[in-house]
């Protein structure tokens, strides 16, 4: 029996990317990097193809196409160019895992191509189940594949409940607050893209960053776990917990809590995801020291100065194709944020005037899902220039 799993990773370039094809280094004899994608981190996929060696690359810039494809010549390596292309993968006997590190509306095709092809999905891309929860979990409990939560709150809920039998009373995700959680109201109106970029804990792309800060990342994370653990929103609960060692909490129906911990490490829930149903040994990251650590803090996240969070409520309460929006306009929002467009107090203000704007579709197949991301960018871009 082959024991070789051979993985396409979506967005090898980014965070997500990297640090699973360092797994996928440290762990030769187990995982192979079939397929590597990429929009246009052209040098950074050369070098990952040249030493991965996948069956194929894919780029979706045009531009960055012409420098892989003349890199690579003479290579056993095959060079694809477009979306079209990452769904075609996707289908190939050649892949057993797709891992999703895709950032934004643009995952989610790939994701239910994903599971209607049978592959086990890893994802990473939470805009998937934020936009189109309901399209995505329909295929997921088919019985014909596996959905495996790569996030770190939700891989730690994933082995919170692996095992139970009793009833979930409550979920409890835990957020880092990014660095301005404890900053005032006035302090917040001057926050610097350097600033927001500039994470406690965690190392990620700009936009995750960005929405940690916001605390929208947060609030995407809560739609993530309604969808993936098939709890009511008001069993799901968020923790501000600095330290960013118990990754998140699950309350069984007797009062107990099981808590998953590690050092923040993003590599430990890839390898969980990829390793699975085993839980692989992995010495390369650093052991916690309890004794290291005179008090872990909690705290109730400050709505009142971070309305992201309360924005992502408000749209999965309205549901059908109301997160859809929530998320484009966030997209937007950042992008602006990040081009100093816009200021940081005034991302979720445009959003929530993006979500007055766009009319409610119960249930949204998926052009009306593309339809929706299309609108609610197109009114988001247009609100951009009122402030």
């Amino acid at each position: 029996m082959d024991l070789l799993k051979r993985i396409a990773i979506l967005g090898s370039t980014g965070s997500i990317g990297t640090q699973a094809l360092d797994v996928v280094r440290r762990y030769p004899a187990l995982f192979k990097a079939e397929v590597l994608t990429a929009r246009k981190s052209s040098e950074t996929l050369i070098r990952q193809a040249l030493e991965f060696k996948p069956a194929a690359v894919v780029v979706t810039q045009e531009e960055a196409y012409g420098e892989v494809f003349d890199a690579l010549k003479g290579t056993s390596v095959k060079v694809l160019y477009g979306q079209n292309a990452i769904i075609e993968i996707l289908q190939w006997d050649s892949v057993d895992m797709v891992l999703n590190a895709l950032v934004g509306f643009a995952g989610l095709a790939p994701t239910l191509a994903a599971l209607k092809s049978g592959k086990v999905l890893a994802l990473a891309n939470k805009e998937s189940l934020v936009a189109g929860g309901h399209l995505v979990m329909r295929l997921a409990n088919s019985g014909k594949t596996t959905l495996l939560p790569v996030d770190s709150e939700h891989s730690a809920i994933f082995q919170c409940l692996r095992g139970e039998q009793a009833v979930v009373e409550k979920i409890i995700l835990t957020a880092s607050g990014g660095p301005f959680f404890k900053y005032d109201s006035r302090e917040l109106d001057t926050i610097t893209i350097d600033q927001a970029l500039d994470h406690p804990t965690w190392n990620m792309g700009a936009k995750v960053t960005v929405d940690s800060a916001t605390l929208m990342n947060k609030g995407l994370e809560v739609v993530e776990a309604y969808w993936l653990f098939g709890q009511p929103l008001n069993r799901i609960e968020v923790l501000i917990h600095p330290q960013s060692l118990i990754h998140s909490m699950v309350q069984f129906s007797d009062g107990s809590i099981k808590a998953q911990m590690s050092i923040p490490d993003m590599r430990l829930p890839i390898l969980y995801a990829m390793g699975y149903p085993q839980r692989l040994a992995f010495p390369h990251v650093k052991r916690m020291d309890l004794s290291h650590f005179c008090s872990m803090e909690f705290y109730k996240p400050p709505c009142e100065r971070f309305p992201c969070l309360e924005l992502a409520y408000q749209a999965m309460k309205q549901g059908g194709n109301i997160p859809c929006a929530l998320n484009a306009a966030n997209e937007v929002a950042v992008d602006a944020f990040l081009n100093n467009k816009l200021s940081f107090t005034t991302i979720p203000k445009m959003i929530s005037k993006t979500l007055e704007a766009v009319s409610r579709i119960p249930d949204p197949d998926y052009s009306q899902l593309e339809e929706t991301h299309r609108e609610a960018q197109q009114v988001a871009q247009n609100l951009l220039t009122s402030y």
